[in-house]
């Protein structure tokens, strides 16, 4: 009985009915919660955007509940743990990216720094394009964050981590070559 009124609930749903993912979300919203607590190892933050995203998906994606194939608890952990998964698996994947980043832009044992003097820098930085030239000055000589040049240059920060991306590789390939003569 309790299998086909959650049925239904899901179906009213599915028609972008709001009082019926209430009423979902407050029969559920105990279990969810626990199961995406113990999930995150307490971090409330993160379990509180999990589980909004898991009512999310069930208001936005016509999820479809079929009590033939399981019960709803089942059904509706099964959603949530393949969200906490996702979750997980993005956040791991942005946090390496993010080390990586920042391994690369401020590295300070940078080997091609290490061999270098101040002029040999000086020297290979005016070698580069005066936006890449700018950016550099500002990021490492005058003490501004990537999200502040953005701002400055008023340009997006994807160009702008891609103009120094440029900028480094261009300034590594000068001193490479000076080394070289």
């Amino acid at each position: 009985m309790k299998e086909n009124y959650d049925a239904e609930l899901m179906r009213l749903v599915n028609e972008k009915n709001g009082h019926a993912l209430e009423e979902l979300y407050d029969r559920y919203i105990k279990l969810v919660y626990g199961f995406v607590m113990k999930f995150c190892n307490g971090n409330e933050d993160k379990t509180k955007e999990i589980i909004q995203l898991v009512f999310l998906r069930l208001w936005t994606t016509n999820s479809y509940y079929d009590p033939a194939q399981g019960s709803f608890v089942n059904w509706l952990l099964t959603i949530t743990r393949n969200i906490c998964i996702d979750y997980l698996r993005k956040e791991k994947r942005h946090t390496q990216h993010h080390q990586e980043e920042l391994e690369e832009i401020a590295d300070p044992a940078n080997t091609v720094e290490q061999r270098v003097n101040t002029n040999d820098i000086a020297m290979a930085k005016n070698k580069l394009p005066t936006a890449q030239r700018k950016l550099i000055d500002l990021l490492y000589w005058k003490g501004y964050s990537l999200s502040e040049i953005a701002k400055l240059e008023q340009e997006p920060l994807g160009t702008i981590k891609s103009r120094l991306h440029q900028a480094l590789k261009g300034l590594r390939k000068h001193l490479e070559l000076e080394d070289l003569k």
